[in-house]
């Protein structure tokens, strides 16, 4: 029994014209190979599967090679080009980064570079994923890397290049790999398929091509699928059902359908496509393509950029012209936003059936936008709306013709509570009418002041009278040392039935206090201890004092008294060392029996 050899490996090139995709590439290096000017670090980097380490192979082959033809080619007959494709040469050692990234792998391979070759000229190292290895491997590396002996050459090949360090990149000859195009990837299978004597269509390699997205080892290991799926026989219908593809007749008729507004046809054609298995966000992004394919196909200049299957073209031009440019760019909108919400989509199939019935109904939300000659945009304030607020009028108190006190307008639920809680009312703005009649309170009226005039307080109440309690506010009183004692010892008591700390207590009685202004005064201490007690009171103690006082502008400070020594113990003012040497001068042994001991103290 013969043993299998995939397709990647048993044809990968072996020369440089062999190479598919990367002439700029091969050409360069066998301009250097035949002008002698080879450099002694190569990077190559690019894409996966695009022949980086093809390349890599081929020219540590090439350079060796004894026979070498006028183009820069090697002649594949020579000791050393027999012995490489046997795997058997001794100059070309393979190095995988990704196993073997630490710093020793790389000294070993260092070492490896003071040997000359036994046989041939170079000794090529090629370094297969560099971007794996650690950065203490890189540092290790640059210096052999920098200044290598004229016998050794080393190509690091990457699919990350901006991984790699700087100063590998400044010492090495950066080749860029690009992805190789669809057509020169069909051209390619087509020769691997007439040589294998494998019947295949052209729009199945185009099929294979597209899904293989420029790798030809992806391309060569579908190919190699297909053909044991359908027993050698590769058509364009099992190639799709092989790789889970939709076939694009679906999305042409599910244009049509959408086109035409035919809701039902769209809704049941999808049914069909998720039967067949396909998912929603398949659908969605394949329909996307299709959709951009048709709009590409919209003007000339941009026509050659459609890659689709032959025969198919036609089909994408005839499509373009019964399409408007506008429904076309407008779905491409709903179906990104489809796509991008697809997965935090609880019903997925729900949201990928909403999406199509936004389709069926864009090309009449586009004409409804139409008027006249321009497009506009639809108002969202067109039709009803869930929510509308509404302005609160606000109430206007008219003053009379003379000034009055400030006033103070309470419901009678309000004034009841207050009453309870024994605490002056707090000014307010505006009137707020009662939640139920309630027995009122009204304040017997003053006698104005002229038989004619009126002041303020008098018109709120014959306004407001029967639903109010109007009241007069206080003004605000300031700071008077003897009311302000008051206040202080009273909070005193407060927090001595409340049954406060002692401490705290005699802390407040002890206090000394100065104003400073109307509204500020200053609290002082003898230590910082009872600093602490009445900052730990600060809040409620100044709520206390601005309600006696009717004034929330009244503030105070606290100050610790100057000159005042706080006795500090012995054990506190020490350290460690200074209480060995204060105890050992009280007890000598202790010194005795570390020294003995022969102790080490932290101190």
């Amino acid at each position: 029994m013969d043993t299998f050899i995939v397709s990647a490996r048993k044809y990968r090139p072996q020369n440089f014209n062999t190479v598919v995709g990367q002439s700029h590439i091969t050409t360069t290096l066998k301009n250097a190979i035949r002008h002698n000017q080879l450099a002694h670090a190569f990077l190559f980097c690019g894409p996966r599967g695009v022949g980086k380490t093809t390349c890599a192979r081929i020219l540590a082959k090439t350079i060796n090679c004894t026979n070498r033809t006028p183009e820069g080619e090697a002649c594949n007959t020579c000791n050393s080009c027999v012995s490489f494709d046997a795997g058997t040469s001794l100059n070309i050692h393979e190095l995988d980064a990704a196993s073997n990234n630490s710093v020793d792998d790389i000294r070993s391979l260092v070492e490896q570079v003071r040997f000359a070759p036994q046989a041939g000229k170079y000794k090529v190292y090629i370094v297969d994923e560099v971007h794996m290895l650690s950065t203490s491997a890189f540092n290790a590396f640059l210096k052999t890397l920098e200044e290598p002996p004229p016998y050794a050459i080393f190509i690091l090949a990457t699919t990350e290049k901006h991984k790699i360090l700087p100063t590998i990149l400044s010492r090495c000859q950066i080749f860029d790999f690009r992805r190789i195009t669809t057509q020169d990837t069909v051209e390619h299978l087509q020769e691997i398929v007439d040589k294998e004597e494998i019947r295949a269509d052209k729009a199945a390699l185009q099929v294979i091509a597209q899904k293989s997205e420029g790798c030809m080892r992806d391309a060569l290991s579908i190919l190699d699928k297909i053909v044991s799926f359908t027993n050698g026989q590769v058509t364009y219908q099992n190639t799709l059902e092989n790789l889970n593809i939709l076939d694009e007749d679906y999305y042409f008729r599910l244009m049509e359908a959408l086109l035409s507004q035919d809701m039902a046809n769209a809704m049941l054609l999808y049914d069909e496509i998720n039967r067949k298995g396909f998912e929603g966000d398949l659908v969605l992004g394949g329909f996307a393509e299709f959709i951009r394919n048709i709009l590409v196909c919209k003007d000339e200049k941009t026509a050659s950029l459609l890659e689709v299957v032959e025969g198919m073209q036609e089909k994408y031009l005839a499509a373009a012209q019964k399409t408007n440019t506008a429904y076309l760019i407008s779905a491409l909108n709903v179906l990104n936003e489809a796509g991008v919400q697809f997965k935090m989509a609880r019903n997925k199939r729900l949201h990928a059936e909403f999406a199509l019935i936004k389709l069926v109904f864009l090309q009449q939300a586009i004409e409804f936008s139409n008027e006249g000659s321009g497009v506009v945009k639809k108002k969202r304030v067109d039709g009803p709306t869930a929510f509308r607020p509404v302005p609160i009028r606000q109430m206007q108190v008219v003053q009379g013709p003379q000034p009055g006190p400030k006033l103070f307008i309470q419901t009678p639920a309000a004034a009841k509570k207050q009453e309870e809680k024994t605490a002056p009312p707090v000014p307010v703005a505006a009137a707020v009418p009662a939640a139920a009649p309630e027995p009122k309170k009204v304040m017997p009226r003053p006698v104005p002041e002229t038989g004619s005039k009126r002041n303020l307080l008098d018109t709120l109440r014959d306004k407001y009278g029967d639903r109010y309690t109007i009241e007069v506010v206080k003004e605000a009183e300031p700071l008077e040392m003897e009311k302000l004692k008051e206040c202080w010892d009273s909070y005193a008591a407060i927090i001595e039935k409340k049954g406060g700390k002692h401490s705290t207590v005699g802390t407040f009685r002890m206090a000394r206090l100065a104003i400073e202004n109307e509204i500020s005064f200053t609290i002082t201490v003898h230590a910082l201890v009872q600093q602490k007690f009445i900052e730990q009171e600060k809040l409620l103690l100044a709520d206390h004092i601005q309600k006696a006082f009717g004034n929330r502008a009244i503030a105070f400070r606290i100050v610790v008294e100057e000159g005042v020594a706080e006795e500090v113990p012995l054990h506190q003012s020490l350290n460690s060392k200074d209480r060995f040497e204060h105890i050992a001068a009280q007890y000598p042994l202790v010194r005795q029996l570390k020294e003995r001991l022969k102790l080490d103290i932290d101190f």
